[in-house]
């Protein structure tokens, strides 16, 4: 029963997250129609459970008093990784996994892995809403020199400028389409293009983009070719991305040496901590040990900010 009792625990452990997946999934909506019932079946009334009804109480009672305040998750973050999630959606579902988290590290490790666990899940919430920030604009970046190229064409092909961002929102892959699509959108309520264009490159925080937005603003007030305009800064997008998977790949030894360097000491106290645990406890016994702890946290974390400036190149 000794060697089986660690597999129960984790098989526990998956199933607990699993079930609170599936029960977040299930009660904010994610991935349900957009469709009313109403409309997709006629007759038939739509009665939410008691679940859902909590659930909408809770989102109501976050969005209220929590949602208004918080710079956590604001929507501007949520949409620029792409996540169509309300602030309060958003909060309330972090917090429902820390709670869970911190019930897991309890059981597993007593109060103070479950205290930790519970600290770190916003912070592994804010560096999750990063990551996909970043993968999101990497994307966007990517296919820009192409949807110039589309856009392009079908100016040349006769189109307005209008209808071209539209085919490019019908035709293009995500993020492209969602971008464009949302450009469409607010300019048939009335916004005006510039504006527009200008508010995507800020939330994109791409500096391409912004380019693409200036030039063609000043063939609208100039004149010219705008299809030979946007083939010359699609040109230009396209040598920037060259040199940057340039200096990517010739910097790719140093990112990987701070890598290394910053998990190398995070690696040797969890596994010193798991092989010998007596021989780490002096840390937690007295003053000494955790001004050690606070000071080497501190200096890891400078050397670690100094090791991403050094590696990261600004165009």
């Amino acid at each position: 029963m000794k060697t089986t009792d660690p597999i129960f625990f984790t098989i526990g452990i998956a199933l607990c997250f699993v079930s609170l997946a599936i029960l977040l999934l299930s009660t904010l909506g994610i991935g349900k129609s957009g469709i009313a019932l109403s409309r997709r079946r006629p007759g038939v009334v739509n009665e939410p459970s008691v679940l859902t009804r909590a659930t909408e109480s809770a989102v109501s009672f976050v969005d209220r008093n929590v949602s208004k305040n918080a710079r956590f998750g604001t929507q501007e973050s949520l949409e620029q990784a792409g996540l169509r999630l309300r602030q309060a959606d958003f909060i309330l579902l972090v917090c429902c996994i820390g709670v869970t988290a911190g019930v897991v590290g309890f059981i597993a490790g007593g109060f103070f892995l479950g205290l930790l666990f519970l600290v770190l899940t916003p912070f592994s919430a804010m560096l999750f809403l990063k990551i996909m920030a970043n993968r999101r604009r990497a994307k966007f970046e990517a296919q820009l020199a192409d949807t110039l190229q589309m856009i392009a064409g079908g100016l040349r092909a006769g189109h307005s400028l209008l209808r071209a961002i539209d085919a490019v929102a019908q035709e293009a892959e995500a993020p492209t389409s969602e971008e464009f699509a949302r450009l469409i959108n607010e300019s048939r309520l009335g916004r005006d293009l510039k504006d527009s264009m200008l508010d995507a490159a800020r939330r994109l925080k791409s500096e391409d983009f912004d380019w693409t937005g200036q030039a063609i603003e000043i063939h609208r007030e100039v004149g010219g070719n705008l299809a030979e305009v946007l083939d010359q800064v699609g040109e230009t997008i396209r040598e920037r991305s060259e040199i940057k998977g340039q200096v990517k790949s010739l910097s790719a030894e140093g990112r990987l040496s701070a890598y290394i360097l910053v998990a190398l000491p995070v690696g040797m106290f969890v596994y010193l901590s798991s092989a010998n645990p007596a021989y780490m406890g002096v840390l937690y016994t007295n003053l000494l040990g955790w001004v050690m702890v606070g000071v080497s946290v501190v200096l890891l974390a400078l050397g670690s900010w100094w090791l991403s400036r050094v590696v990261k190149i600004k165009f």
